[in-house]
């Protein structure tokens, strides 16, 4: 006698058995993510992080400067100076190009001949635990990542590295910050609008989020206005001129903000 099916050894009615068989066929096709839910573990909220001088610092300034790909590194770094200059004090030179490292490890170079803490520099784009390995190693203050990725972001927690993971959904979002994310990247931002980040802060005011995606000058105060803890600006700052950088920063620090 061969081995009992699934359906009889499991107790399950026969009458049910043709609702069974399409669940487990439809279970095995699915991609394990999907099967997963919330994080397999559930990490406390890591209070290091969440209470870090970097963290202290975006909560403060209340912007992120993304550098993505910005060449040559003479560029980058004239560029990075005119903005610490102008008020900016956290950046992200993002992983995504050729020497992103070095570039990374430069920026934090300059940024420390101004002084200890006074300005931040961490590593974006951050897809794989190789590069959490790569971010800690070039000494970023933080790593960010365009999506939740479990595995990535319990390594950077592992290591001491303040995370800020990707997320769309409110359920993602929920599922990164009881994950332990320091802040979670609201992204892209400009699928989602302002009133967005104001209903998600209904259900759930104490998720600190970071809006990134499409923000520029014409957006970012009402972003804040909503709620968000922090933009982050990418090619809207980059490719801005002096006077429009200097006047985004400023308006972004003014931007009111909704009591947490």
């Amino acid at each position: 006698m061969g081995p009992r099916p699934g359906w009889i050894s499991r107790g399950i009615d026969p009458l049910r058995r043709p609702v069974w068989d399409a669940w487990n066929h439809t279970r095995q096709r699915l991609p394990r993510q999907w099967m997963t839910g919330y994080p397999r573990r559930v990490v406390p909220a890591d209070p290091t992080a969440r209470s870090s001088p970097v963290a202290i610092a975006i909560r403060a300034c209340r912007l992120i400067v993304v550098l993505r790909r910005v060449t040559p590194r003479e560029g980058l770094l004239d560029l990075v100076d005119e903005l610490a200059d102008a008020g900016a004090s956290v950046f992200e030179v993002t992983l995504d190009g050729l020497g992103a490292a070095d570039d990374l490890a430069a920026v934090r170079e300059a940024l420390d001949r101004r002084g200890p803490g006074r300005a931040w520099v961490g590593a974006g784009t951050v897809r794989s635990v190789r590069q959490v390995d790569e971010t800690v190693a070039v000494g970023a203050a933080f790593g960010v990542a365009p999506i939740l990725d479990r595995a990535v972001l319990e390594a950077a927690l592992d290591a001491g590295l303040p995370f800020i993971p990707g997320a769309y959904s409110p359920t993602e979002i929920d599922a990164a910050w009881r994950a332990g994310a320091t802040f979670v990247k609201l992204f892209p931002a400009s699928s989602l609008g302002p009133s967005h980040v104001r209903e998600l802060r209904g259900p759930m005011p104490e998720i600190e989020t970071i809006v990134t995606g499409g923000v520029d000058a014409s957006n970012a105060a009402a972003f804040l206005e909503a709620g968000a803890t922090a933009v982050g600006v990418g090619s809207a700052i980059v490719r801005a001129t002096p006077e429009e950088r200097r006047s985004l920063v400023t308006a972004i620090a003014a931007a009111p903000a909704l009591p947490r």
